[in-house]
């Protein structure tokens, strides 16, 4: 459908995305999308994440050409990556030995192997906002470029180091199943219709480039009271990890194509069970698993997950279906946008099925 019903449609096409065009520099073409870049990161990391595609310079530039609308970045950003050629598929990532930390909590644990790093976040500071002008601004960064980007060097040239998950230590202890060996080969959503049931390689797709507000808002209704899952994050981590392709999986031959910044986390969800005719009560893990510095969502869909993997249909939150059909960008904002083309048609037929029925109230 489109406007072309409409008297001129063409012509008014056309001017719309020309006015579309002046309202984005009416004030000046005063951003650079390297700026977007640099300075909107965890935007950019979103975008990203959301369009499953790790090219933040892509993703600033999609961001600069919809005016900052997530949805719309997103929309462009799949489009393009929709016509990229396959390769092939990169080699497992074990987060264990691979990740250059930069950020390691746990909210389970005071002392954690390894040692807690609080790292870059907004977590501890206070929420005001900062009305020091341009020149100050200028000699805080200047201030602070000299005092870190010798450690930023140090940093990257060091050896990535070995930490070991929390999990682990709670498996050692017995508290936690170890998991068994699972060699099948994950399904990829990105080639393939969404089916029901899924399958848990499945689920972790569409939630990793699923909505990050919509995730959240899910997630928050588990923990109130629409979901089963008291959670606790058992390790969040943030870092850098290597990708490697190799022709044949697993194979000594491979190449080193770059890094990319992950966010990692491992929700803690106590669960009551009955074993040898008396309750107990274990530890169920919810992974969440996404690019860029995305705590939030990363710890949203550890949780739902656990939720989703429980399957109890009788909550909207373990109903994979409900979740994972309403969590996606491109499906929500493309019907929802559907909505503003015509439909006259339709809707005039509504129109007179209510006339008919006044007509024969009257009657």
């Amino acid at each position: 459908m489109a406007y072309v019903a409409v008297k001129g449609g063409q012509e008014a096409i056309e001017a719309s995305l020309k006015l579309l065009e002046y309202r984005k520099i009416e004030q000046g073409d005063q951003l650079k999308i390297s700026a977007i870049e640099a300075n909107m990161k965890l935007l950019v990391d979103q975008v990203m994440s959301e369009a499953s595609l790790y090219a933040p310079n892509l993703a600033a530039r999609a961001l600069w050409q919809a005016e900052g609308s997530v949805e719309e970045a997103v929309f462009l950003l799949r489009a393009y990556r929709s016509t990229l050629e396959r390769m092939g598929y990169s080699e497992i990532i074990d987060t264990s030995n691979e990740m250059q930390v930069q950020r390691r909590i746990s909210a389970a644990f005071k002392d954690i192997p390894g040692g807690q790093m609080l790292g870059a976040t907004y977590d501890y500071m206070h929420r005001l906002i900062d009305f020091s002008d341009e020149n100050e601004h200028r000699e805080q960064v200047k201030q602070l470029l000299a005092e870190f980007r010798p450690q930023e060097t140090e940093m990257k040239n060091a050896e990535i180091g070995k930490y070991e998950k929390v999990s682990a230590y709670l498996q050692d202890q017995g508290i936690l199943n170890r998991l068994p060996e699972n060699n099948t080969e994950p399904e990829d959503m990105t080639k393939k219709v969404l089916e029901f049931p899924t399958k848990r390689s499945e689920r972790l797709q569409i939630l990793s480039r699923g909505m990050a507000q919509s995730l959240m808002a899910f997630a928050y209704s588990i923990i109130r009271g629409y979901g089963d899952a008291h959670p606790t994050v058992g390790e969040l981590r943030v870092g850098t990890v290597p990708v490697y392709y190799a022709e044949e999986q697993q194979s000594e031959a491979a190449y080193y194509l770059g890094k990319i910044e992950m966010t990692e986390a491992e929700m803690y969800i106590p669960k009551t069970i009955k074993k040898n005719g008396k309750e107990e009560m274990e530890i169920e893990i919810g992974y969440g698993f996404v690019y860029g510095r995305n705590e939030t969502k990363a710890i949203s869909m550890g949780i739902l997950d656990y939720s989703l993997e429980e399957g109890n249909k009788e909550l909207p939150t373990g109903d994979e279906e409900f979740v994972l059909y309403h969590i996606d960008s491109i499906e929500s904002t493309g019907f929802l946008s559907h909505l503003k083309l015509p439909h006259y048609v339709t809707f005039q037929s509504k129109l007179d099925s209510i006339r008919k029925t006044q007509e024969r109230g009257e009657e």
